[in-house]
């Protein structure tokens, strides 16, 4: 196991009738800005519950703000914050929303130049205006990290940034906000957590028992309870172990003194960039790929996913690694996640246009850093 350092600072708020408690938690004499995405939260109910409980601020709201956040919708609400001398961000709503208001909580202190700057050339984030967080919809963790992902339309880009100074100060996580999601959204955010348990487990071996136990016990939980939800939305115990399994998927404990990959992840982005897919549907199109072109580097991995999770034990290595690649694939179907480029509509031509770009930005990617232009082909193809 690696040498780590772990912090985690943000408070979780857990479980029916706690979205009362955000005004609570918010510093005295704040000035809020609240933001959200499409307008759902005003049709379950999240909307009435968070103005009751912040009556006595003074809240601004700042809607619109698409499911892959788009700097250019960003950067109106950075002017805004800046204009009403906003002190606290109060986000409502899924991963994508929290993703946007942790850029508006960096941008708009921000003295270095073009706030994008922070997301293309990795420039540091000096300081950051305090978020709170209601969640609405359980998938990328982002309730519980300090990472943010944002599309530019004008340069067909999607990156992201890190930093603990836009962790959440506190997140609210109500298992009932899930009863009355679509069923597209659930199965978007079972794969999503998946695959980001999958980012940090699926590399080779470094003697690290309790991050391998923690992750494996997060897919089986994935794998058991989000059926369970699809079947029934208002199962509240299997709504709430589907929430708690996305949060604990990406807060950083199971990353934590082992190798990571993300390679699904940065050639994912590209499929959004280009052709708006869901980010989750990316992620099962490109991981089945990454795993077969990449069989030999993750072998040990891949063979304990298979045993751990799937109970895949007998056959050759290889017989294994296919057991194993066809079990996922199964389970990514069955909740209603395609898993082919031209489920999508996808043509060839766009996997020229992948590698074309990442030539250009001139480095690897994967756990290894082995994967480049010629390894994404390979990939993509294999998804065709």
């Amino acid at each position: 196991m690696y040498n780590f350092e772990y912090q985690n600072p943000v408070k979780i708020i857990f479980g029916k009738g706690e979205i009362a408690k955000t005004g609570m938690n918010i510093p005295e004499g704040s000035k809020i800005l609240l933001t959200y995405g499409g307008g759902s939260i005003f049709k379950n109910g999240v909307y009435d519950q968070v103005k009751a409980s912040v009556k006595d601020f003074e809240v601004i709201e700042f809607g619109g703000i698409e499911p892959n956040p788009h700097y250019e919708t960003l950067m109106k609400a950075v002017e805004l914050v800046k204009k009403e001398q906003i002190t606290f961000l109060l986000s409502v709503g899924g991963g994508s929303v929290l993703d946007g208001t942790k850029f508006i909580a960096a941008a708009a202190l921000f003295t270095q130049g073009d706030p994008w700057l922070i997301l293309s050339k990795q420039a540091k984030v000096e300081s950051a205006l305090p978020i709170g967080a209601v969640l609405t919809l359980p998938a990328t963790g982002s309730e519980m990290n300090g990472n943010s992902v944002v599309t530019r339309v004008e340069t067909t880009e999607k990156l992201s940034f890190a930093s603990l100074l836009v962790m959440p100060h506190f997140s609210i996580l109500d298992p009932e906000v899930i009863f009355s999601l679509p069923e597209k959204q659930v199965a978007n955010g079972i794969v999503d957590a998946f695959v980001h348990v999958i980012e940090q487990y699926l590399t080779f071996p470094v003697n690290s028992p309790i991050q391998d136990r923690f992750a494996e016990s997060i897919l089986k939980t994935l794998v058991e309870e989000g059926p369970k939800v699809l079947a029934n939305r208002t199962d509240y115990d299997a709504a709430a172990n589907l929430m708690w399994s996305a949060t604990m998927a990406l807060n950083g404990l199971i990353g934590v003194g082992v190798p990571q990959d993300w390679a699904t992840h940065m050639i994912g982005h590209e499929l959004t960039a280009y052709h708006g897919i869901d980010h989750a549907r990316t992620l099962a199109i490109v991981l089945p790929g990454i795993m077969h072109i990449e069989r030999v580097q993750k072998k040990d991995k891949i063979m304990q996913l298979g045993k751990e999770v799937w109970g895949i034990s007998v056959g050759t290595d290889d017989e294994r690694i296919d057991q194993t690649i066809g079990k996922m694939i199964e389970f990514f179907e069955s909740v209603g996640i395609p898993t082919k480029l031209p489920d999508y509509g996808v043509s060839t031509e766009f996997i020229d246009t992948v590698c074309k770009r990442f030539q250009q930005r001139g480095f690897k990617i994967g756990e290894k850093a082995n994967i480049g232009p010629a390894e994404i082909r390979m990939i993509l193809e294999d998804r065709l």
